[in-house]
């Protein structure tokens, strides 16, 4: 071989393959997703019955939802490191089997002195949260061609949006408010071990097919992120995490995600308490209230990322998207107020449409602020701001209920909202990732004349 032979060899891409069963990965991914999320809202969607049950208030109902946002600042370093170190399979396995054992937990929850151990499983399952939500992202990245990168994050974000939906129907339908707590009793535990014998199966698929990666990247530039973590250590990931939380674009548009995500989680844990204030009786309704609003953010996302694919215009989509979800709230608190079930249903339709809209949009626009960090690193942070002030939100929220009504509550929530639409429009539009695939399709490999 001549000296131009090996340097042509040299100057070559490295293989690049897009493979079939990247769909059954996103599908796998998507199911036990969904089992985990599903579990979100399952007791505070029925609050006043849980309540009754366990003779708690329903402020402490509220805390099996917000133990989801609590679990995520305590782990999400660690999670990230281990995300980013060790890949996709081990994240994958993670995260199923901690939501199947959480799941299992909440079975020996039955009982009116057992709060404690439902409260329990709902942490276990939080914590397995920030094994999967980080995800979509990386399997997009991991397995997908660039050109359908903001699409499979849109469906990735579609299995926890499908697992919140299942999560405000399926509980009013199974778990019923009597006055004879044996009956009740009954209901939640089919309900606790008919999610614990769908969980099983689904967690025996990600151990025997959750490959970390392909054999060969999809992308130059994801083969370039392969050779890089090979070098992550403690050392580097803090140092990352450090130039991350220096980068003010990122922080900015960190809080603006944070704040429609926030509202979005107490929109969830709150619903029950809305609607019965307005229409007592109405358990069910706010269940499939809170459905109709997943089903449309369902459709939402993933035209967001239909469109982002087509557009590139993350900043953009994003600052419209956070403008009508601060209409659309404020027309379901006029709706309540008018006292019309069919207006209720169509605004919060309308709102959850935006509002789950913006998730996509929200993590790649982040994506391509901070790249080429690790995606599940930068969906981590995203997530973790988001939850902390989910936390502050719902139970600042909490008290103005109980003070003022649940229509300053909902005027509380357009406030923030048009705060993150202004700082939207503030941070900087920064497109590094779709610079480097510019690169990647455009740079021609030419070998070193001797």
């Amino acid at each position: 071989m001549t000296i131009n032979e090996k340097i042509v060899l040299q100057t070559e891409k490295p293989a690049i393959r897009v493979y079939g069963k990247r769909w059954l990965i996103l599908i796998i991914y998507i199911a036990y997703a969904t089992l985990s999320t599903l579990q979100w809202v399952e007791y505070s969607i029925i609050t006043n019955v849980v309540s009754k049950y366990y003779h708690v208030s329903a402020s402490a109902v509220d805390w099996t939802a917000m133990s989801f946002s609590i679990m995520w600042p305590i782990l999400v370093f660690p999670a990230s490191f281990i995300i980013d170190k060790m890949g996709l399979r081990v994240a994958g396995l993670i995260g199923a089997f901690t939501t199947a054992l959480g799941a299992v937990i909440k079975i020996f929850s039955i009982g009116e002195n057992l709060f404690g151990v439902l409260l329990a499983g709902q942490i276990v399952v939080a914590a397995s949260q920030i094994f999967i939500l980080s995800l979509p992202p990386k399997i997009a990245v991991t397995w997908f061609k660039p050109e359908e990168v903001s699409k499979v994050c849109s469906l990735g974000i579609f299995g926890m949006t499908l697992g919140s939906a299942m999560g405000f129907l399926i509980p009013p339908m199974i778990v019923h408010d009597s006055d004879n707590l044996d009956d009740i009793a009954y209901d939640l535990k089919t309900m606790c071990w008919g999610l614990a014998f769908i969980i099983a199966p689904v967690a025996l698929t990600v151990v025997f097919y959750f490959p970390a990666e392909p054999p060969h990247p999809p992308s130059q530039t994801m083969f370039e992120e392969r050779e890089n973590r090979k070098n992550v250590t403690t050392k580097v990931f803090v140092e990352s995490i450090k130039t991350l939380l220096q980068n003010k674009a990122f922080m900015l548009h960190t809080l603006c995600y944070g704040c429609i995500v926030a509202i979005f989680s107490s929109i969830g844990t709150l619903l029950n308490q809305f609607i019965l204030s307005y229409f007592p009786g109405a358990q069910e309704d706010a269940g499939r209230m809170g459905l109709v609003m997943i089903l449309t953010g369902m459709v939402g996302s993933v035209i967001t990322g239909f469109v982002l694919d087509k557009t590139h215009k993350y900043k953009e989509t994003a600052f419209i998207i956070f403008l009508l979800s601060a209409v659309a709230i404020v027309g379901f608190a006029l709706a309540l107020e008018l006292n019309s079930k069919w207006m209720v249903y169509l605004a919060i339709g309308i709102f959850g449409f935006f509002v789950t809209a913006y998730m996509p949009a929200g993590i790649e626009f982040a994506t391509e602020i901070t790249f080429p960090f690790p995606e599940s690193t930068v969906t981590g942070i995203l997530m973790a701001s988001s939850q902390m002030l989910t936390v502050i939100i719902t139970v600042i929220l909490g008290i103005v209920i109980d003070k003022f009504g649940t229509l300053f509550c909902l005027l509380f929530m357009a406030g923030v909202l048009l705060v993150g639409t202004v700082l939207t429009l503030l941070t900087p539009n920064i497109l590094n990732r779709q610079a480097a695939f510019m690169k990647e399709k455009y740079c021609q490999f030419t070998p070193i004349k001797q």
